[in-house]
C-alpha cells in the first residue's frame, strides 16, 4: 500500500488507534474520511481537523449501505478501506448475562467488518492502488480470557482476511492486516489504559513506518505484538497464554 496520495475511508476513526491513524495518514498527504455514530463529534473533527466525515453504525447493515453510497458519490476517488470500528468488553462466562455483550461484540467487530468489506469490494476492484486494511489484534493469536468474545472475533477477522487476500489475489486490491498489541487507549470498556500497554503514539509511529517500509506486506506487526502473534509458530503458546492471563490488566 502506498502511504500518500490515497483517499481513505475508515469505519470508525473518532478515537483511539483509528483517530491516530487518520491523523498520521492525513499528515502524509492522504484524504481521510472517518465515520462513527456521534454526529456532534464528527462535526467537530471535520471543523477542527479537516477530515471528511460520515455517520455510520457498523452494527446496522442499512447504515453501512448508506455510508457506501455516500462515500462513493462524494469521494469517487476512494481507493482504500480501513475496517477499524470495534469494541472490547470483559465477560464473565459463568454469568448468562454476558451473552448480550458477546452478541454486540460479534455484530460490530466481525459482522461490521465483513459487511463493510462486502459493500466496498466491488467498487475497489476498479480503483488504482486499491487496498483493504483489516484490524485484528495480538489477541487473535493468544486470547485474553477476560475478553473471550473480543479475542474470538479478532481471530475470525484474521482468518477472514487470509481468505479475502487469497480470493482477491491478482485483482489489484491489496489486503493488509494490522495487528495491534495492547495499546494505551480506552478500547477496553470500563478500564483505564495500563502503563504496561504500548503508548499510542509509539504504536502509530512504528505502524505507519512499517506501511512505508513494507508496501507489499500482508501483515503490519510492531515488535511488541510478536510475543502474542508468534506464540504458536514458535511453539510457546501455552507459556504465552499463561503469562498473558496471569498478568494484571
Amino acid at each position: 500500500m502506498k502511504t500518500t496520495g490515497n483517499t481513505i475511508f475508515m469505519t470508525g476513526g473518532t478515537s483511539g488507534i483509528g483517530l491516530g491513524l487518520a491523523r498520521k495518514f492525513r499528515d502524509l498527504g492522504n484524504t481521510v474520511i472517518i465515520s462513527g455514530r456521534r454526529k456532534q463529534l464528527l462535526d467537530q473533527l471535520a471543523t477542527e481537523e479537516g477530515f471528511g466525515t460520515i455517520e455510520l453504525d457498523v452494527a446496522d447493515p442499512a447504515s453501512i449501505q448508506a455510508a457506501y453510497e455516500t462515500v462513493t458519490a462524494q469521494y469517487p476517488e476512494t481507493n482504500v478501506l480501513i475496517a477499524m470500528a470495534g469494541i472490547m468488553r470483559s465477560e464473565d462466562l459463568r454469568d448468562p448475562g454476558h451473552l448480550a455483550a458477546a452478541e454486540e461484540t460479534i455484530e460490530i467487530n466481525l459482522l461490521g467488518t465483513i459487511r463493510a468489506i462486502t459493500a466496498f469490494t466491488p467498487f475497489l476492484l476498479g480503483r488504482p492502488d486499491a487496498a483493504i486494511v483489516t484490524v485484528s489484534s495480538g489477541l487473535a493469536f493468544t486470547p485474553l480470557a477476560m475478553t473471550p468474545t473480543y479475542s474470538a472475533t479478532k481471530a475470525a477477522v484474521h482468518s477472514y482476511t487470509v481468505s479475502l487476500r487469497h480470493q482477491l489475489a491478482g485483482t489489484g486490491v491489496q489486503v493488509i492486516e494490522l495487528v495491534p498489541p495492547a495499546v494505551q487507549t480506552t478500547l477496553l470498556e470500563g478500564r483505564e489504559p495500563s502503563p504496561q500497554w504500548m503508548p499510542l503514539d509509539e504504536f502509530l509511529t512504528e505502524s505507519v513506518q512499517l506501511f512505508a517500509d513494507q508496501p507489499d506486506a500482508d501483515e503490519i506487526l510492531v515488535e511488541r505484538v510478536k510475543f502474542l502473534r508468534n506464540s504458536e509458530l514458535e511453539n510457546r503458546f501455552e507459556q504465552t497464554f499463561t503469562t498473558l492471563n496471569n498478568t494484571p490488566h
